[in-house]
């Protein structure tokens, strides 16, 4: 048996790859959202297509990696110097800015891989019917280009044809070029790490250390339920619309612990709608892993093993399983927010003395495109705006921050002002906007865009009435407010989605959602 001095060597040493990978991938990226705000996830998987070890990066990528990573193995054969890419929702992935890209490792003489590293990056645009490829969609053939699992790369060289049919349907081709070279890259990083580890170790001695720490996560997560009261818990929240009109659009769970294992039913979730807050099964996934993962030890790895206790039951047709043609822009950026706002308000019946208030509970998503007046080049933009956390047992809440399914940066106002024609105005924590309690909710932010030329811009956010909640007799977080301050001086009060063309002038003030308070007493 392995020891557990062992066991600790080898978690380190296979997230030391994943988080190399990740380190190549943010020096080497030309936009923005990669390089400055951290919009990737890298990750390492065995022969099965069991995520065995990943970089500390995007909740929300990682825990639906797994599923894209099992795609292109059903799709294909990879065999050496090939690299896959996909980003279609409904074969593993999130949203079509996501392109995951999966590469093999042989090993020496072996026929068939051994292990398998993966990186997953949110491209600035992918096409679409909006700049920033977050449109307010009613259907997914307008959210993007949609890449089933293919070869991207085939026996070292990048397939041209493929290349040239994706840069053909951006709007900034050469940015794009940039980060999938640089998704490459990364990949052939991890892939030489991994082979210098099988040097030093042997093959056989590396794939068994896999297999422990997928067990050793299993039996951590095991003990974990085991410590927590049996019983059927229950939450409801629900997202405020999915920008045509309809919602609220209630998410309900049903947690059952029992005998050190959990089911997560959703029975009773909305059906799938109209707009892009759809959310396809991966999603709803990872953001259980996510909610569980965070009661766990640190010491406990991130992998696949974590998920052997959880059942998920996620009815086909709603939108925390939705089915093809759904938009999904939204789903993997808001609704996944929500999704764990209901698993971890449920818990909360169980723990109550360990589970925070609710967080902003959004991305705060801000898509921006148009023709840079300086170069005559298309330009699209694409970030998401911290808020406040949630107040927690023994810490209040922290103040502008992504919290979540995402921990991105924010992106620095000299990135935004040297890469667009856009000059921040105003950008600094919404004061009073976190919820008082014992603890206190985190503030949001306030951010305002002015325009330096004609752009189309989408918002895509939730938490702009109902408000993020509080535990324990603490208060609820402010809601957002998104307004546009027309050149002229009048005001336009926004909802959470819309999309509006601006001119030369126009700013754009948002608000971001603060975090519910925890506990009575204090402010």
């Amino acid at each position: 048996m392995t020891s557990p001095v062992q066991v600790e060597i080898f978690r380190n040493l296979f997230a030391s790859v994943c988080d190399e990978m990740g380190a190549v991938l943010r020096r080497s990226a030309y936009s923005p959202n990669i390089k400055e705000r951290c919009d990737y996830s890298c990750a390492l998987f065995d022969a099965s297509g069991r995520l065995v070890a990943q970089g500390d990066h995007m909740p929300v990528h990682l825990g639906s990696m797994p599923a894209s990573v099992r795609a292109v193995l059903d799709a294909m054969r990879l065999e050496r110097g090939d690299v896959a890419a996909v980003n279609d929702p409904f074969r593993g992935g999130t949203h079509l800015p996501d392109i995951t890209m999966v590469a093999p490792f042989h090993g020496e003489g072996a026929d068939a891989p051994i292990f398998y590293v993966a990186n997953r990056a949110h491209h600035s645009d992918i096409g679409g019917m909006s700049p920033g490829s977050m449109p307010l969609a009613s259907e997914i053939y307008q959210e993007g280009l949609r890449v089933p699992p293919v070869r991207f790369v085939r026996s070292g060289r990048v397939d041209g044809d493929l290349l040239a049919m994706i840069l053909a349907n951006v709007r900034t081709p050469r940015e794009r070029l940039g980060d999938l070279h640089a998704q490459t890259a990364s990949l052939e990083v991890g892939a030489k790490r991994v082979g210098e580890m099988c040097a030093r170790y042997g093959e056989p001695a590396l794939q068994t250390r896999a297999a422990e720490l997928l067990d050793y996560a299993e039996r951590g997560t095991r003990a974990l339920l085991a410590s927590i009261p049996e019983g059927v818990y229950e939450f409801e929240d629900a997202l405020e619309d999915d920008g045509f009109g309809s919602g609220p659009l209630p998410i309900r769970v049903r947690i059952t612990l029992k005998d050190r294992s959990a089911i997560v039913d959703f029975t009773g979730t909305a059906a799938q709608a109209k707009g892009p807050i759809n959310a396809v099964e991966a999603i709803t996934r990872s953001a259980i892993l996510y909610a569980f993962r965070c009661l766990l030890p640190g010491e406990v790895p991130a992998n696949d093993g974590c998920l052997a206790p959880l059942r998920l039951i996620a009815p086909p047709g709603t939108i925390v399983n939705a089915l093809p043609p759904a938009a999904v822009a939204a789903g993997n950026v808001e609704t996944s927010q929500r999704i764990v706002d209901v698993v971890f308000g449920a818990l909360a019946r169980a723990l109550p003395s360990r589970i925070p208030a609710a967080s902003a509970g959004t991305m705060n998503n801000i898509a921006i495109g148009g023709v840079d007046p300086g170069t005559g080049l298309a330009f699209a933009y694409y970030e998401t705006l911290g808020g406040g956390m949630g107040g927690r047992p023994g810490s209040d809440g922290l103040d502008g921050v992504h919290t979540h399914m995402t921990n991105s940066l924010n992106t620095p106002i000299e990135a935004i002002e040297h890469d667009l024609p856009v000059v921040i105005r105003r950008y600094a924590l919404r004061e009073g906007s976190g919820g008082g309690g014992l603890r206190r909710g985190g503030e949001g932010l306030v951010r305002e865009y002015e325009f330096l030329s004609e752009a189309e811009v989408t918002v895509l956010s939730e938490r702009r009435s109902l408000r993020p909640w509080g535990v324990g007799g603490g208060e609820p977080g402010a809601p957002g407010e998104d307004t546009l301050r027309r050149r002229g001086g009048s005001l336009e009060r926004m909802p959470g989605k819309f999309r509006v063309t601006v001119g030369a002038g126009d700013v754009l003030v948002v608000k971001t959602p603060g975090g519910g308070g925890w506990g009575m007493g204090g402010a």
